[in-house]
């Protein structure tokens, strides 16, 4: 071998012998890297095996009989079922309608001091919290009327003033619809009074309540069982009752909306918190919306176990 051969064959060699040890010594192989198993830990940057969403599991115990037409039983946390009938069935929302109602007062209301002129009597059917044509009441007592008295004149002024009027408030319940992924509803008015095109579906008053039950304004107002607020000159008064008879009877209830028209039946969406698990119950045309959920309610607390499953480790 000539001296240039061996001079360039020596040359290489070493080089190679510092990139081969710098290579070993910022990349570890294969074997230094810690190995993962189902108990392993991580620093806070990184996921934690033991964090892993549970899910419900149940003990073999069917659910409750009920009269209800359409029904969802749901993990608020991971949407997974425990149970379901005609959820994706379009139904009569009546009053749950007030749920979206007050989702875009507050949007559009942030300051629930705003004073609102109360333009026209509502003397519709259902519920109504008497408010008098002329009077000026703040938004809080109006969504106090709509949550705790389910008054739909309270819906009706709420969305008289708004920006767009009437129909400009009813385009932003259908716009939050659409936002919230709510592919099987639709409104025509605030209140929930049966009308042509207004109706919506278990699953999706499940993913209503349960993003309602987020609002801490809202949800401290549904667990109220009594209010009386008055306008703004603090002369005229408004006595309000809940219209929710789980109020003090349901360990954890978070939000609860009422509902009922002749032809929607008894409806009820509720939220509730118990040792940590959240569960969202949903009735449409039921004729006992308050025993049937309840009865759902502690079976789902009660007959259910959250495991992580075993293919999730």
């Amino acid at each position: 071998m000539s001296n240039f051969s061996y001079s360039l064959y020596h040359y290489t060699q070493t080089h190679l012998l510092w990139i081969v040890t710098l290579l070993a010594l910022f990349y570890p192989g294969q074997d230094n890297f810690p190995k993962l198993t189902a108990n392993a830990k991580f620093n806070d940057s990184l996921l934690l095996i033991e964090n892993l969403t549970p899910y419900p599991h149940n003990d073999g115990t069917p659910a409750p009989s009920h009269t209800a037409y359409a029904v969802i039983v749901q993990d608020a946390t991971n949407r997974s079922i425990l149970y379901e009938k005609n959820s994706d069935v379009a139904m009569l929302p009546a009053s749950t309608t007030k749920l979206m109602t007050a989702l875009v007062a507050l949007e559009l209301y942030p300051d629930l001091e705003t004073l609102l002129p109360v333009t026209v009597e509502d003397h519709t059917l259902g519920q109504t919290m008497d408010l008098v044509a002329g009077e000026v009441i703040s938004v809080y007592n109006l969504l106090a009327g709509l949550l705790i008295h389910s008054a739909n004149d309270a819906a009706l002024t709420l969305a008289n003033n708004a920006s767009g009027g009437y129909d400009g408030f009813v385009r932003l319940m259908n716009q939050k619809a659409t936002e919230l992924g709510l592919t099987g509803t639709h409104y025509q008015n605030p209140s929930g009074l049966e009308q042509y095109n207004h109706h919506t579906t278990a699953r999706d008053l499940a993913v209503l309540i349960a993003e309602v039950a987020r609002h801490s304004i809202i949800t401290e107002l549904m667990l109220k069982s009594s209010l009386i607020v008055t306008d703004s000159t603090g002369k005229i008064s408004h006595s309000l009752k809940t219209t929710d008879r789980l109020l003090g009877v349901v360990p954890g209830l978070i939000a609860a909306k009422t509902g009922f028209t002749q032809n929607a039946g008894e409806c009820l969406a509720t939220y509730v918190e118990q040792d940590g698990k959240s569960i969202v119950t949903v009735v449409l045309k039921s004729q006992d919306r308050f025993g049937e959920t309840k009865r759902f309610i502690n079976w789902a607390f009660n007959n259910h176990s959250w495991v992580i499953p075993p293919e999730l480790y």
